[in-house]
């Protein structure tokens, strides 16, 4: 329901941007951040915990943290609205929640990890990552990972996932590139 909402729109607002912009805007859209942040905007952790036996409130509080845990929140109150609610009803409620989302999706925007991929495949260039370490508990792991251009590193970056980690040393990688190209 959340792919075909959030598609919809994306072409009635860019009637004129061809399917590949399209698809990296609606993944932009319902990727685990932008459900979790739809979560955490509703309130859906917080009813989570509230849920939760007493004895086991700390734990549900400690799972509620994680992004993938609030994605999942977010992805099941939409299929429970459509089930209990109908489509209409459950359409205009993830318009509303993913609203910022839909905003900022672009054409021609990609996430980092692409955008250095399809710059350094200009230049045929190899792109590797490495985990460089992951810290802290198991509930609430911090994974730092490195991203490597023909070999020699030129990011690192951490995140509680390994993949926001990777985003965030590709993000650096690039920064590192524009710099470069700068001077």
């Amino acid at each position: 329901m959340l792919d075909v909402v959030v598609s919809e729109e994306l072409m009635r607002r860019h009637p004129a941007v061809d399917e590949g912009d399209l698809s990296w805007m609606r993944q932009a859209v319902v990727g685990r951040d932008s459900c979790a942040a739809a979560a955490t905007a509703a309130g859906l952790p917080e009813a989570f915990v509230a849920a939760a036996p007493p004895a086991r409130r700390e734990a549900a509080a400690e799972l509620a943290e994680r992004a993938g845990l609030r994605a999942a929140l977010a992805e099941a109150a939409i299929g429970a609205g459509w089930l209990d609610l109908g489509v209409e009803p459950t359409r205009a409620a993830v318009l509303e929640s993913f609203a910022p989302a839909l905003d900022a999706a672009a054409p021609g925007s990609r996430d980092p990890k692409t955008t250095l991929q399809e710059r350094v495949q200009r230049v045929r260039l190899a792109v590797a990552y490495e985990l460089a370490g992951t810290q802290g508990p198991p509930q609430r792991p911090v994974f730092t990972s490195r991203v490597l251009v023909d070999g020699e590193v030129m990011g690192e970056g951490s995140g509680p996932s390994k993949q926001s980690s990777e985003q965030a040393a590709a993000r650096e990688a690039l920064a590192r590139l524009e710099e470069a190209d700068a001077c």
